[in-house]
């Protein structure tokens, strides 16, 4: 969005035709990040077919490191300086790169795409969980209370808990959530140690990565061998994963984020899963019984409601971290750095994924 284009005149002949081409702009990319987070759990599972998990996570993040090097090359940015900033980095690379791309990897192995893509959905649920113990200065409503609880009934629906867990990998779905747990533990991590940063947020995602990639490569040889041939497809999703899911979704969420502000942005989150199982039945031809869409629904219902926000205060919050975001963008002091799925932006920039 341009300069000319934000100041013209609300008076003027075009500017309704402009605004409406904004919004138009805005949720395409709202749409691309939907399609391609949730397609990314079909990425993994094709993956695995020709590579160890390790091999996956490591080429996902050496193909999402190049296009954020390319964009850092192009925008003249530089990675970040200093002992200390790059230690944080390190921590928040393994925490919301290296170790969740890695379990969910491991998951699919043995659960379908469509499972992972569920438990994916349960990070709202965790991020409100530690957010109780870690953030005093996130006070709990009843309302957000109760969308904790409902939206781990969903997670329980979504596993058959009242069958015992008959039929379901308890390892590779203890994997999955606790994938989804490490995002706002890393989230809750940045926010107190990188929120002060003056690095541009494009270095600081690329420093985040190039670090996360750099822990996968030494970790990869220890417990993979070489593959002795490169399968086409695999190697194809591997690419698309790391390049479109990781590196360029990136650079989409920072500017949905500064445009629409973060509380728009994050809903992308709530389409993940939908995305995810419509692409494993069509595509992988996976199954879902029942209880998984109905799951499903009651965890994004209680995501949602863990969002709420104080009765009186959701559009002030909102319009406040808006401007935050938006200033913080501008003059390139934005500290919001981005793991997988769309992170809480409005939380730990004041802070995703």
């Amino acid at each position: 969005m341009s300069t000319a284009t934000a100041s013209s005149p609300s008076s003027s002949p075009s500017a309704p035709p402009e605004r409406a081409g904004r919004r138009l702009h805005w949720r395409a990319r709202f749409a691309f990040l939907a399609l391609v987070w949730g397609f990314s759990f079909l990425f993994m599972k094709v993956g695995t077919r020709g590579f160890a998990p390790f091999q996956v996570t490591l080429g996902r993040l050496l193909f999402g490191t190049a296009v954020l090097a390319v964009a850092m090359a192009v925008k003249r940015e530089r990675l970040p300086r200093g002992a200390r900033t790059w230690g944080h980095l390190a921590v928040a690379g393994f925490l919301l790169n290296a170790l969740p791309f890695s379990l969910f990897a491991y998951a699919e192995l043995t659960i379908p795409s469509t499972l992972a893509g569920i438990c994916n959905a349960t990070s709202p649920l965790w991020g409100m969980a530690l957010s109780l113990v870690a953030l005093s200065e996130d006070r709990p409503t009843r309302v957000r209370v109760a969308g904790l609880g409902l939206g781990f009934l969903g997670v329980l629906t979504v596993l058959g808990a009242w069958q015992g867990f008959q039929g379901l990998d308890a390892g590779g779905t203890t994997m999955a959530l606790l994938a989804s747990l490490s995002y706002p533990v890393g989230w809750i991590y940045v926010r107190r140690t990188l929120a002060g940063s003056t690095e541009s947020h494009l270095s600081l995602t690329g420093g985040q990565l190039l670090l996360a990639t750099v822990q996968l490569a030494v970790v990869t040889p220890l417990f993979t061998e070489m593959p002795t041939s490169l399968a086409v497809g695999p190697l194809l999703a591997i690419a698309a994963l790391g390049a479109l899911g990781t590196g360029f979704a990136m650079l989409v969420q920072y500017g949905l984020v500064a445009e629409v502000g973060p509380t728009t942005a994050q809903m992308v989150t709530y389409f993940v899963p939908i995305i995810a199982a419509t692409a494993g039945v069509a595509v992988l031809g996976e199954h879902l019984s029942w209880s998984t869409p109905v799951g499903a629904v009651v965890v994004l219902a209680g995501a949602a409601l863990t969002q709420a926000r104080r009765p009186g205060n959701s559009d002030r919050s909102t319009r406040t971290a808006r401007e935050k975001t938006v200033r913080a963008t501008a003059d390139g002091s934005s500290s919001v750095p981005a793991g997988g799925p769309l992170q809480p932006a409005a939380r730990t920039t004041d802070r995703p994924a």
